[in-house]
């Protein structure tokens, strides 16, 4: 284990931004923190980050207060928003971050990984936003930490670089890292995470692998296409679009049989497990109701 917060609380003004949250980051894994906004993502990220301090609970980061400078050694960190001195160029920025560690990567080969080779000299205030995020995310692994810290990393990036980033953090954890990411990209989570925590009002409400939070939810999706909307008592939520149907339920096998005797005219059958942000919105709507 190389991070864990034990029974923490934490209000930020009247809000209580954490109540009573506990949890472990195991060394070598990839965890998601998932969770709505204001659900306590970001002041969990701050306290084990070493920037807040709890009010109650305990926070460590391996195994020291993570205030302590000595204890952030084995950090980097890639927050929300990053603001770079504007006269800076990119390799200097890079320079500055790795100065504080004791043994960092390259300069050259972490711009290579990083796609900014060819903006080393320019100044960052040149920057595009999505060069600026790709640099931010960068400088999470100048320092060659144990753990990376990424909230919201690939924010605002288009497509092809968010997968070109997925792929560096996949090889970092590949090395031997272990990552701690918030996304509001669910896609993001499924396919990166071996573990998912999931935050709604500052407590834990789900955590388990992709997998096992899929299944847990237990709903399957099921699409056809039909003239009119099929109505079947095993159906969780039906959506439209034009001919096309898709239908959550519990039970796809009771589902399929009462369509069957149903009458309806039907084509073009599926038969799915649902994504990890379909499962998602599900904890959220039972946590909800609770």
């Amino acid at each position: 284990m190389i991070a864990r917060l034990e029974n923490v609380h934490k209000r930020l003004g009247r809000v209580q931004a954490l109540a009573g949250v506990s949890l472990e980051v195991r060394e070598g894994e990839l965890l998601a923190l998932l969770g709505p906004n204001g659900a306590g993502k970001t002041t969990l990220v701050s306290l084990l980050v070493g920037l807040r301090a709890p009010d109650r609970g305990r926070v460590e980061l391996g195994g020291r207060d993570p205030r302590r400078p000595e204890a952030r050694r084995i950090l980097g960190v890639t927050p929300q928003s990053t603001g770079f001195p504007p006269n800076l160029r990119v390799v200097e920025v890079v320079e500055l971050v790795r100065a504080h560690y004791p043994r960092p990567l390259a300069t050259a080969a972490l711009l290579e990984r990083f796609g900014l080779s060819g903006l080393a000299t320019r100044s960052v205030s040149s920057l595009s936003g999505g060069q600026a995020r790709r640099l931010a995310v960068a400088l999470a692994f100048a320092g060659n930490p144990r753990l990376a810290v990424l909230d919201e990393p690939t924010t605002g990036l288009d497509v092809g670089s968010r997968r070109a980033l997925w792929s560096q953090i996949r090889r970092f954890r590949e090395e031997g890292g272990t990552v701690l990411l918030t996304t509001h990209y669910l896609e993001e989570a499924e396919e990166l995470a071996d573990r998912v925590v999931v935050l709604a009002r500052g407590r834990v409400i789900s955590s388990g692998s992709p997998a096992e939070i899929k299944r847990r939810v237990g709903l399957r999706r099921v699409r056809l296409r039909a003239e009119r909307p099929p109505e079947l008592p095993a159906a969780e939520k039906i959506e439209r679009d034009g001919e096309r149907f898709t239908i959550w339920t519990h039970d796809s096998d009771a589902l399929v049989r009462q369509l069957v005797t149903s009458g309806l005219e039907f084509s073009d059958l599926e038969v799915t497990p649902v994504s990890l942000e379909e499962a998602f919105l599900a904890v959220l709507s039972e946590e909800a109701k609770s």
